[in-house]
């Protein structure tokens, strides 16, 4: 019954599309020493995001992520009963990061911040926010090394590669433009225009 309510919730999310009363998620993590020490990320349900590492909405970085994923993460806050109760496991255990999950919907507003759960769901829904701030990241190191540094492009797109190998890859939409510039580029060598190639043929396959 519960698995079928989240289905039905979550039919009704995607239905709202990207109308003005459409639900979004935000997930926060602050862990000053960390490399970032805060990030900030906002999805909608069609897959529109953004990614920020301040507190300042003009430095956020958008993205899109894949349907699959988008959908899993609603899913899971509806499932987590959009976060209207307490997440965090009260265990006493060593400091991972405050986090702070958000549902914002109209006038309905919820949220719940904690160091550790051990709620599954929870694990689940913070683990598909890291993966894809661990994309942005990714996105961006590309985006810096195509401006600035040719010898490490080929570094960038190993590490894309890597993720993608260990399926911590998430939002290809937009990392798909990058590789197919790094690839008809001769500017870059020769080894990471066939990386670059290869990636992008792995992405569109399996779309």
């Amino acid at each position: 019954m519960i698995k079928l309510f989240a289905l039905l919730a979550s039919l009704a999310i995607f239905a709202h599309g990207g109308s003005d009363d459409a639900p979004r998620l935000t997930f926060s993590k602050s862990f000053p020493g960390s490399v970032p020490p805060y990030f900030a990320i906002t999805l909608a349900p069609d897959g529109a995001a953004t990614y920020n590492e301040s507190e300042d909405p003009d430095n956020s970085e958008a993205l899109h992520l894949e349907p699959a994923a988008t959908r899993q993460a609603f899913e899971l806050a509806e499932r987590l009963d959009r976060f209207k109760k307490p997440l965090e496991s009260g265990l006493k255990i060593a400091n991972m990061g405050q986090k702070t999950l958000r549902w914002e919907q109209g006038s309905e507003k919820s949220e719940a911040k904690y160091n550790y759960s051990t709620m599954e769901d929870a694990k689940a829904l913070g683990d598909i926010f890291e993966r894809i701030a661990e994309s942005t990241r990714m996105i961006l190191d590309l985006r810096r090394a195509l401006k600035h540094d040719r010898l490490g492009v080929n570094d960038a797109v190993l590490r894309i590669q890597a993720a993608w190998e260990n399926r911590k890859l998430l939002v290809t939409d937009d990392i798909l433009p990058l590789l197919d510039q790094v690839a008809m580029n001769d500017a870059y060598i020769h080894m990471a225009r066939e990386r670059a190639a290869r990636m992008a043929d792995a992405l569109r396959a399996a779309r």
